[in-house]
């Protein structure tokens, strides 16, 4: 596909790379001359210069033959005109980054009345991750598949968990539920299992259960399967806000740590049954006179990575239950886990994750297209779920017949509204929700983890 990028900053520069090594021919805008001339340089994309909304700028690019254009500058006002002109000039799909949440709440009418295929809010997508993983506190990341029927966890495997030693063969059987371990990351290795590993204490593991069976797997496993009450988040900004809004409609008790008196003036009048504090985050005076240590979680939401860092190290050290970190840049995110951080979210990978399964879906119109995609593991493997298509040439055929590539699970299958768990003598049929895990890169459509006579 032909794309086009303006606004080359944190999340775009991001979006930009993954999708040039999906093979997208992918031009970038950005007004800054050497942010142009960098990515140019270190990723396979075209740089032109300039304001992303200017006819002639967006003419030099190419969006008149753009199979999709991205507008992901700073500026919601700028973003909504860039993609304007982009659907004027001929370009087939638009995609705007809508951050106000004035706008964000009126996107049905601007996507109908401004021919916007999709808005994107990093923020509103960071706080429904994190929202996701603070439902269990032994939960490293929560993904939910299947209209929310089957749920895929990463938890690290403790030295007294009953499942360390044992081979995911016994695992069903001996804990009497539904659970399959999907993938497993040892040392750094990657592995999708067979029944006879065995697994270790300190392995971080990838698993789906069905929604039902989640909460008593992590008691059997002798891990935390409560959820918060009393959440403390350290930084106002907008992410801080619309996680605040979710905690508390699920009654949680919410108190906000921000340092400028402007916005936690703001945010007690638009989130009165919160608690405000004017302060710094990262004194750590502060957060122990604020009963830290009594807190079921902590997040901590700054615009500074190190800071964010330290101030969740502080929380482990106070023995917090559930610690989750925001970290921007990708060098910093590689080096949380040997730091003991295991729960950290990203807006530039949430943000791609959720654009790269728009661009796969599009780019699959007539076949098994994607509805999820969830990168886990540091981008190693990736989970994604397909709505198998009419015409598809594998349906009908059990899952033993079919033959998959290699770095492929099926993780499970909907059918009907039931959650079937998959089985070599299940088939897939037309209609069918099917989630796979595979560190297959670029997959878009079911056939593609099929050996070639199989998805013809």
């Amino acid at each position: 596909m032909r794309i086009v990028v303006v606004g080359i900053g944190k999340v775009g520069s991001t979006v930009a790379e993954c999708l040039s090594k999906e093979g997208h021919e992918v031009t970038v805008i950005d007004q800054n001359p050497q942010v142009v001339e960098y990515i140019s340089n270190h990723s396979d994309v075209y740089g032109v210069c300039g304001n992303g909304a200017a006819l002639e700028v967006q003419l030099e690019a190419g969006v008149n033959k753009a199979d999709l254009f991205i507008s992901m500058t700073s500026l919601d006002e700028l973003n909504i005109l860039c993609c304007i002109m982009a659907r004027k000039n001929g370009a087939q799909h638009v995609i705007a980054r809508v951050r106000n949440p004035d706008y964000y709440r009126q996107m049905p009418y601007l996507q109908q009345e401004l021919g916007l295929s999709m808005a994107v809010n990093p923020e509103m997508e960071v706080a429904h991750t994190i929202s996701r993983t603070l439902r269990y506190s032994s939960a490293n990341n929560l993904e939910v598949f299947a209209k929310g029927r089957l749920e895929m966890a990463e938890i690290t495997l403790p030295d007294d968990s009953p499942l360390a030693g044992m081979q995911l063969c016994d695992i069903q059987s001996k804990l009497g539920l539904q659970l399959l371990v999907c993938a497993v990351d040892r040392g750094g290795e990657v592995i999708i299992p067979e029944g006879s590993f065995r697994l270790q204490a300190g392995d971080h593991i990838n698993f789906t259960c069905p929604h039902e069976h989640m909460r008593q797997f992590f008691k059997k496993a002798r891990l935390h399967d409560d959820s918060p009450r009393s959440v403390l988040l350290v930084g106002g900004g907008r992410i801080a806000f619309y996680l605040a809004k979710e905690l508390l409609s699920m009654g949680m008790q919410v108190k906000i740590i921000e340092h400028k008196k402007a916005t936690c003036e703001h945010l007690g009048e638009i989130l009165p049954e919160a608690t405000i504090l004017c302060g710094d985050g990262t004194d750590h005076e502060l957060l122990l006179e604020e009963g830290i240590a009594r807190q079921d979680a902590c997040v901590s939401l700054t615009g500074v990575d190190e800071e964010n860092i330290l101030v969740s190290m502080f929380a482990m050290q106070q023995h917090v239950k559930k610690v989750i970190t925001k970290v921007s840049r990708p060098k910093l995110m590689d080096i949380t886990r040997s730091l003991g951080l295991e729960s950290v979210v990203s807006s530039r990978t949430v943000t791609s994750d959720r654009i790269l399964r728009y661009v796969r879906a599009i780019s699959n119109a007539h076949g098994s297209s994607v509805q999820r995609l969830y990168r886990l593991l540091g981008g190693n493997m990736e989970a994604l779920e397909f709505r198998v298509g009419e015409h598809a040439s594998f349906t009908n055929k059990t899952l033993q017949e079919l033959q998959f590539k290699k770095g492929v699970l099926i993780a499970g299958i909907v059918r009907g509204g039931r959650l079937i768990h998959p089985q070599g003598s299940d088939v897939l049929l037309p209609g069918d929700l099917v989630t796979l895990v595979t560190t297959l890169p670029g997959v878009q459509d079911l056939g593609d983890v099929l050996v070639e006579g199989d998805a013809v």
